[in-house]
């Protein structure tokens, strides 16, 4: 009876239950005031709370429970894992048009009706000459790659334009050399493989007369040329000299086709070429 009376006293002081929360086990400590054995439903079984006694009468934790660092007691809520999230590639987009690609007829018609009647140029308001830098600028998007080693840039154009009227002409552009030399065309001969040559014809007091020039082409990168021309020739009626010197001039291929070649300056000029025959 005596030993009896011992157990239930000892019993009674401390008890402790491993009950098995969220996957992880937790001590939960129960009053001395003893109280009915709980038990608990975890994943569809029934668990019962298992403990023993030292002969001190110290309570210890059951393997499994004891087994569990108690980081890992807190850290129930979180997940180990973290999905892991499938990165889609980016694609980016782009207005400009791919290059190579043929520019709409429109494009090219454009530009040219925009330029025709004014004097290559030189009688177009300014309004004017930046509706034909816009147009260019579209046109560009469609230049071919390394335009200075296609083959359409060989053969015989027509300058129908130039955005500075002294340009293509010097002199002979000017006001007032548009008075006396009447300018009937100027044309520009490429030939392959590097020479060029420039001929402006006019009429001057009943005469028929023009300038030529002959040149080398020098090939600076994919898009840009440099012409070195030898001394002009001046040619009158019958008469005809050379005068001046060497000139040169770089220029920048921005489209060509079939039917048209652009080009721009080393000071910004803007060139349109009509391809004759």
């Amino acid at each position: 009876m005596g030993l009896w009376r011992y157990r239930v006293r000892l019993c009674s002081r401390w008890r402790s239950a491993a009950v098995r929360c969220g996957g992880w086990p937790v001590l939960r400590q129960r009053p001395a005031g003893g109280g009915s054995e709980t038990r608990k439903e975890v994943g569809g079984r029934v668990t019962r709370p298992s403990y023993h006694h030292t002969k001190r009468g110290a309570q210890k934790m059951s393997a499994p429970a004891a087994a569990v660092s108690p980081a890992l007691r807190f850290s129930s809520a979180i997940p180990l894992h973290r999905p892991l999230r499938r990165r889609l590639p980016s694609v980016r987009c782009s207005l400009a048009a791919a290059p190579g690609v043929r520019a709409p007829p429109e494009l090219v018609d454009s530009i040219l009706s925009k330029v025709n009647g004014t004097d290559r140029g030189a009688l177009l308001p300014k309004d004017g000459h930046q509706e034909v830098a816009d147009v260019a600028l579209q046109l560009g998007k469609y230049c071919i790659d390394e335009p200075v080693k296609s083959p359409l840039i060989f053969g015989e154009w027509e300058v129908v334009y130039c955005s500075v009227a002294t340009s293509p002409g010097g002199l002979y552009r000017t006001p007032l050399g548009r008075l006396i030399f009447k300018t009937d065309e100027m044309i520009q001969v490429v030939e392959a493989p590097d020479v060029i040559r420039n001929k402006v014809s006019f009429s001057v007091f009943g005469l028929e007369g023009a300038v030529s020039l002959k040149g080398k082409l020098n090939v600076l990168d994919s898009k840009w040329i440099q012409v070195i021309f030898e001394a002009p020739e001046l040619k009158v009626g019958s008469l005809g000299f050379q005068y001046g010197g060497e000139s040169e001039v770089k220029l920048e291929i921005t489209y060509v086709d079939e039917k048209i070649r652009l080009g721009k300056g080393s000071r910004g000029s803007l060139f349109v070429f009509l391809r004759r025959g």
